[in-house]
């Protein structure tokens, strides 16, 4: 039971973050007449087109690739723990590591993207105002933390 709720979170997880990423984060009303309404894809390729490689990567980095990285490995760690340990990979190890970094580090997506938003909305040019990309941004955070929070394994208690 256990194991196929962490793989619907899992799933949830990784279309959350597809709409989260390609649908618009939020909507900025500029001198009441100028709106944009930018995607986290077109945030971070009007950065690099702009001349902010740096910026752009970073923000790819941590709001595009890491996130659907902790998924990938969240997925191979819940199929590997439909396995006996006995017969785990090598690599299996390596992996239930990095799993526990990712959780770790699991909101620093959601954060930059709050820090983004406090940012225009604390400007005194600009309004911002949520929108649908955004809340599956951070389902897609929440659900993938909960995944990795019913994968971590429970220490046995003595008899």
């Amino acid at each position: 039971m256990k194991l196929a709720l962490t793989g619907l979170l899992l799933a949830a997880a990784a279309f959350c973050l597809a709409l989260g990423i390609t649908l618009p984060l939020l909507e900025m009303e500029r001198l009441f007449v100028l709106t944009d309404r930018p995607s986290l894809i077109d945030v971070v390729a009007g950065l690099w087109n702009s001349g902010d490689p740096l910026l752009a990567a970073i923000i790819a980095l941590a709001s595009i690739v890491f996130p659907a990285a902790k998924i990938a490995a969240l997925h191979v760690s819940a199929a590997l723990a439909a396995t006996p340990p006995d017969r785990h990979p090598a690599w299996a190890r390596p992996l239930d590591r990095a799993v526990g970094i990712f959780t770790k580090w699991s909101m620093l997506d959601v954060m930059l993207v709050a820090l983004a938003i406090f940012t225009a909305r604390t400007s005194g040019l600009a309004t911002a105002i949520s929108q649908p990309g955004l809340w599956f941004f951070a389902g897609s955070a929440l659900a993938s933390a909960v995944a990795a929070w019913l994968l971590t394994p429970t220490p046995k208690q003595p008899s």
